[in-house]
């Protein structure tokens, strides 16, 4: 009958993992299952079955399996509005989850990766999760190629500044894929700085951050630096100093007149969103995890938001690996 050790069927067990991929345990094995499946089963059950998928699914992908969606579907389209060509996204970004010691007791929290595949109309994402920043990017070059990324005319990072991003993105894909800088976390910067510079004067924080802002958006990062540099600006403290420093750094991801002209996205919404959706399920009331455990949710979480038919890929192939 196919029962695993944990006696549960075929059938029943990727909706039982299912359930412990969306919601709490507790509220997987007291309200969903029960609700709409009439199976009761501890949390306990719902944990132990959700950790194992996501180890299988970590097994299957460490060794360079991506996974293939179930039905096939339609090929990835990578088209441009108005006949600009073709583009494949990717993203890289990190979320914090809550951490407990060996001892149950509270741990530090700690920086999980997320990386991103996306269309330009968005209709088709894929997101990869875990601890290392390399691994998650080597896997997310391995399911840009299975994904058919290599049809589009180029590859375009967009991200924030993080710490390693952009250069794993060139350790990982190549050096010439433009990692455009996120607008919004570069117009913060501007706001920042408002704020500490004219600290009591909103209508002036207002007034120079509109300026700034159209300055970075019709001359770009570039325009922006010689912009800053010719006008007598508050030091506050070293605000202008860092502000300066953080385009001058950024030049060559900033240009975002070019960017819009190419018809490229300079937003990193569906990475920004991923980490959410990804990140939820990791910081639920009181939760708290150990290494190994939250990854193994994450990396499924990530699966399910894929899409159905990524989800029920896997489960097929698991399948097939099982009884091979």
């Amino acid at each position: 009958m196919g029962l695993g050790d944990d006696r549960l069927s075929p059938t029943l067990r990727p909706l039982v993992a299912l359930a412990g991929t969306i919601a709490a345990f507790s509220n997987a094995s007291d309200d969903i299952l029960l609700r709409f499946a009439g199976v009761r089963l501890s949390a306990g059950t719902v944990w132990a079955v959700a950790e194992q998928a996501g180890a299988d699914l970590l097994a299957f992908t460490d060794v360079g399996g991506v996974v293939a969606p179930l039905p096939l579907g339609k090929p990835w389209d990578f088209t441009l509005p108005e006949g600009k060509g073709s583009v494949g996204y990717i993203g890289l970004d990190a979320f914090s989850v809550p951490m407990q010691n060996p001892d149950a007791t509270k741990a530090d929290w700690r920086m999980m990766y997320l990386g991103v595949l996306y269309t330009p109309d968005k209709k088709h994402s894929e997101y990869i999760a875990g601890w290392d920043l390399d691994v998650v990017a080597s896997k997310l070059r391995c399911c840009a190629t299975e994904r058919g990324f290599g049809r589009a005319d180029r590859l375009v990072a967009v991200m924030d500044g993080g710490n390693g991003l952009e250069d794993a993105i060139h350790r990982h894909f190549n050096d010439g894929v433009p990692c455009i800088l996120d607008w919004y976390h570069a117009v913060e910067h501007l706001c920042d700085y408002a704020k500490s510079a004219w600290p009591g004067d909103e209508a002036k924080r207002t007034e120079w951050s509109g300026r700034a802002k159209g300055v970075l958006h019709d001359r770009g990062g570039s325009g922006l630096v010689r912009w800053l540099r010719r006008h007598e600006l508050p030091a506050a403290g070293d605000g202008l100093r860092l502000l300066v420093g953080y385009f001058e750094r950024n030049e060559h991801r900033t240009d975002y007149p070019t960017y819009r002209e190419s018809g490229l996205d300079i937003g990193s919404g569906p990475t920004e969103a991923g980490c959410k959706v990804v990140g939820a399920r990791l910081k639920g009331s009181g939760m708290r995890w150990c290494e190994e455990g939250a990854e193994r949710i994450a990396v499924l979480r990530a699966l399910y938001e894929s899409g159905p038919e990524v989800w029920d890929g896997f489960w097929e192939s698991t399948r097939q690996r099982r009884a091979a």
